[in-house]
């Protein structure tokens, strides 16, 4: 159950092209933002009446069988859908400013587009207190309901930063002290040998093509995971889990 108590009154947001978030924890985790500005709400009269509905909301009761139109094919709604407005743009320049002891570690993507996968990420960033989750513009994919319901409030947690240039990008990072380490399956080292107790910055590539060239020519060290040799690679989102773990527990947190 939510127990959020946000009444603040969002601003007019833009209704074209925006989002529409489904199920309890994305749209408890949006409800709880007070960053997040909110359009519309539909539910079922059991389910609204579990939430506080935020001031100048526009709420509409429905059956669950009509909240299906609202979301993709068989999607979970769990009684609930919320129209929202994308949230505002994040600079990296703005992420990385830190206090000197912040080693939390942080999460490039290069090129990974499937939306359930980067739900998954923002998940597993949330959980490990990542700074921030850094993709290219052109070449990720927006928000939308199915990656805000995959991410199950991470969305909400941890900031999404989108740049131009993701190599530019990541001469930022090492100038604002991040050792770079790409994760690559035909690196020498591995993740544990290359992570250092400082700021480690972790760069992913999309599944099958992996990084780009330019990108692993702008990380300092490419790693990998220490996996079987039966199997040649991982799922992104399961990658980004366990290198986020040895991450942690090198931070010693």
């Amino acid at each position: 159950m939510s127990s959020h108590k946000s009444h603040r009154r969002r601003g007019a947001a833009v209704t074209s092209g925006n989002p529409k978030f489904y199920g309890r924890h994305a749209v408890y985790a949006a409800l709880d933002n007070p960053e997040r500005r909110f359009i519309n709400l539909w539910g079922t009269r059991e389910e609204i009446g579990k939430i506080v509905v935020p001031d100048g909301l526009t709420v509409q009761y429905a059956e669950v069988n009509d909240l299906a139109r609202f979301v993709p094919k068989d999607a979970p709604h769990q009684g609930l859908v919320l129209e929202v407005a994308p949230l505002e743009e994040v600079w990296l320049t703005d992420a990385l400013a830190l206090p000197n002891d912040d080693n939390r570690p942080l999460l490039v993507l290069d090129q990974v587009t499937d939306p359930h996968n980067v739900g998954a990420i923002f998940r597993t960033a949330a959980a490990f207190d990542a700074v921030a989750v850094v993709t290219q513009d052109r070449h990720a994919p927006p928000e939308s309901g199915a990656l805000a319901k995959a991410a199950s409030g991470g969305l909400e947690i941890t900031p999404w930063v989108r740049v131009v240039n993701l190599a530019r990008a990541l001469e930022e990072i090492a100038e604002a002290g991040y050792w770079r380490i790409g994760l690559s399956g035909h690196a020498e080292v591995t993740l544990d040998q290359a992570l250092t107790p400082g700021r480690n910055a972790l760069v992913l590539g999309a599944e099958g093509d992996g990084m780009r060239r330019n990108i692993e020519e702008h990380c300092d060290q490419l790693a990998k995971l220490p996996i079987s040799a039966q199997m040649e690679s991982l799922n992104v989102s399961n990658a980004a889990a366990i290198a986020l773990y040895a991450a942690t527990v090198r931070r010693g947190v």
